[in-house]
């Protein structure tokens, strides 16, 4: 009777050991689950971040790339020795309207653009008619707004960027971000000469 006893007792203590066992297995995977959910959701709250500077700042990329065709035909009667640039801007816009919104392509072509531009406003100081003429003085006015408001969207960006690729390079999290497809994202960089501005004075 008193093996029988001690059988019963030493089996039921076996289950319960067994079942602490499962209960601390079950909650490790719990643990882990919520993290690696909690993890996701980080990464794509900072994603949708970036992606919704990257769309600030097309907005006013494109308020840029819309007022350029004017300005150009503006000056084109009056500096119709300096059609090089004309042909340079055009094909500068053209490669930033067929690049993938989002990609290092658009980012480069953005570039492309504003430094296409920066040759253009640079040439428009050699022509004082230009410089009386209220249609280009307005749209001279115009770009200068969006120039600033560029410049405010690209930093806004840059610190999202930043702050996401510091995220997905950070261990643990790059593990978790590797296997979901989380990838870097490209900065917007000034481009070779920017830090000499160009000049322009309508005074």
């Amino acid at each position: 009777m008193d093996t029988e006893n001690k059988t019963s007792k030493t089996g039921i203590g076996i289950l319960k050991i067994i079942g602490l066992f499962f209960a601390a297995v079950i909650g490790i995977v719990v643990l882990i689950a919520l993290i690696l959910i909690g993890q996701y959701n980080s990464l794509v709250r900072l994603e949708q971040e970036v992606n919704n500077q990257q769309a600030q700042v097309e907005t006013v990329l494109q308020r840029r790339y819309d007022l350029i065709p004017n300005l150009v035909e503006s000056a084109k009667g009056v500096m119709d020795q300096e059609q090089e640039i004309f042909t340079q801007i055009a094909e500068a816009r053209t490669r930033y309207g067929d690049a993938q919104s989002g990609s290092q392509e658009k980012i480069e072509a953005a570039n492309n653009l504003e430094s296409s531009l920066g040759r253009l406003l640079v040439i428009i100081e050699n022509y004082p008619e230009l410089k009386s003429n209220e249609t280009v003085q307005s749209l001279m006015d115009e770009l200068a707004g969006t120039e600033n408001r560029i410049s405010v969207e690209r930093q806004r960006y840059n610190d999202s960027v930043t702050k996401y690729n510091i995220k997905i390079k950070s261990f643990p999290t790059n593990l978790i971000a590797g296997a979901l497809g989380f990838q870097e994202k490209p900065l917007f960089e000034a481009v070779e000469g920017a830090e000499v501005a160009p000049e322009v004075n309508f005074d």
